[in-house]
């Protein structure tokens, strides 16, 4: 029972802290141009057809923010990383971006002017040798003229734990983008949109497709990310394959328990037939009598199970290795319905495996029994 609950508690927190994550950071859906590449520049989103208001009214929707991405190069005099600006304006989340800071703040991005602000990441501040308010040289290159040079302050440093976005991304101002991509002041490269339930992203996804014109498209995070996605989903395996030889165990083991009972008492057995008993009788007896054993284990399993789930929850006692994991601490989730339905499930399967074994009783005869004894 322990092994059960921690398996599946385990198991789905950190799938939904990985999800979170990558939901969290670049939003559940992202709305982009049809017109965009394979590269990270991106494209203007088109605005024919494009509905926000019936975006925002979406149910399923918590919120959205616009975007736009460019590639680039951070550089000093020592080191330089390649790097994807993310330029976000006044409607960007700062509150959700928060989890992700250790260090320093979130720049208030206005869109009145140049913020130059920026976030980067943990693994490229260590790259790089920087830190909160260190100056940094960008490099932005463009097919039909010249690199353009920005020099940002780094305000804030984030960590997601996850490398394919670590590695790359750095968080700005649009309005700089919008300048050397020669953006129209209000146009944006991309939508984020932020679900109220990661969960729902199937049903949200074609009635966000029906609000953004024909020259944009939707794509889900786990599409932008199916290696992760891949990852995810090993925990499902896991988790089956667990719980399955978990259950096999328990099953063994009570249906040991149950042939030891009846071993022990086969003279009683052959007293309550000797008394009018039928063997059905008989056999309920010894199946409720087993079962009442197995209770007091179920109860002592779940206590133990959600007191060292506790203590990791709360304590992150065990770390992971964030560049194989994804997270650096095993996350737990509390779930009443798993945990009420392992134990339902336990106890279920444990009755039904006992009633084949339970026939042995049949075979017990009153007068070889009350002559034995």
């Amino acid at each position: 029972m322990m092994v059960s609950l921690i398996t599946i508690s385990t198991g789905f927190g950190s799938k939904e802290a990985i999800k979170n994550k990558i939901g969290d950071f670049g939003g559940h859906i992202s709305v982009k141009s049809t017109k965009s590449n394979t590269s990270y520049n991106s494209s203007v989103l088109d605005e024919e057809n494009f509905k926000m208001e019936q975006l925002r009214q979406i149910p399923e929707i918590e919120t959205a923010q616009s975007y736009a991405t460019l590639s680039g190069i951070l550089r000093n005099k020592e080191h330089f990383a390649g790097i994807i600006l993310k330029g976000v304006g006044k409607d960007f989340d700062k509150e959700r971006f928060k989890k992700f800071l250790v260090e320093g703040e979130v720049p208030d991005f206005t869109e009145n002017g140049y913020n130059n602000e920026i976030i980067i990441s943990e693994e490229i501040a260590n790259n790089l040798g920087l830190k909160v308010k260190d100056s940094i040289t960008a490099v932005f290159s463009k097919e039909e003229g010249q690199p353009i040079y920005r020099k940002f302050a780094v305000k804030g440093i984030y960590n997601t734990d996850i490398r394919l976005i670590d590695d790359l991304f750095i968080i700005g101002d649009i309005n700089h983008i919008r300048k050397i991509q020669k953006m129209d002041k209000t146009q944006v490269g991309g939508i984020d949109i932020f679900l109220k339930d990661f969960n729902k992203i199937d049903e949200a996804y074609p009635k966000i497709e029906a609000a953004i014109g024909y020259k944009n498209y939707a794509e889900k995070v786990t599409d932008q990310f199916p290696q992760i996605l891949q990852w995810i989903n090993i925990f499902d395996t896991n988790i089956s394959v667990i719980v399955g030889i978990m259950l096999i165990v328990v099953v063994i083991n009570i249906i040991m328990v149950l042939f030891i009972l009846i071993i022990e008492r086969t003279n009683s057995i052959g007293i309550l037939k000797t008394m009018g008993a039928t063997n059905g009788q008989i056999r309920a007896i010894f199946i409720n009598y087993t079962l009442l054993i197995i209770v007091p284990g179920l109860v002592l399993g779940n206590l133990i199970g959600l007191g060292l789930l506790s203590l990791q929850k709360y304590f992150g006692i065990i770390s992971l290795n964030p560049k194989e994991y994804y997270i650096s601490t095993v996350p737990v989730e509390f779930n009443i319905i798993h945990i009420l339905g392992v134990s339902a499930g336990i106890l279920v399967i444990s009755a039904i495996s006992l009633i084949l074994p339970s026939y042995i009783i049949s075979r017990i005869s009153p007068a070889r029994t009350v002559r034995y004894d």
